[in-house]
């Protein structure tokens, strides 16, 4: 089930809800897909924490409820995607040197495993992708702000 939670934060322009979304299951993650599709991220903040057994990944996503409610150009929203209880990390076609590179998330997807383990497959244009281990599946996006300026392409 998905938990939601909608607010309006300091920094968030009227009739933008700061939303709070989690996933324990497949299906909840593809709510949480739904609302990163097209998002932006820099390398840099993809930030691993193998200690932790934490993802977090740091986006300008797209608010789909503005640009689906047609009006001419949507915002952006500054918002966090965290992973918990990660086993590991691994990416492929994504240089994790080049931290100024700026990816675009196409979707989120789950392959269970082990009951209640799995992975979540995060997967960008031109084929970059990152995959979890997951001793179960602990998810959570949550936005924290309007973006406020950044270029398009960045």
């Amino acid at each position: 089930m998905v938990d939601a939670v909608e607010e309006r934060g300091a920094n968030m322009a009227p009739g933008v809800a700061r939303r709070r979304l989690a996933a324990l299951d497949g299906d909840d993650l593809c709510v949480i897909s739904t609302h990163v599709q097209d998002a932006k991220v820099r390398v840099r903040d993809i930030v691993w924490r193998p200690r932790e057994k934490r993802l977090v990944v740091g986006m300008r996503r797209l608010d789909w409820d503005q640009a689906l409610s047609g009006e001419p150009a949507a915002s952006r929203l500054v918002s966090a995607l965290r992973f918990d209880r990660v086993l590991a990390c691994k990416s492929r076609n994504i240089d994790l040197a080049a931290a100024e590179s700026v990816l675009d998330l196409i979707g989120i997807e789950f392959c269970p495993g082990d009951p209640p383990g799995g992975s979540a497959l995060l997967l960008f244009a031109g084929g970059g992708a990152l995959r979890l281990d997951l001793e179960c599946l602990e998810c959570e996006l949550a936005d924290l702000g309007l973006d406020e300026g950044t270029p398009e392409g960045e």
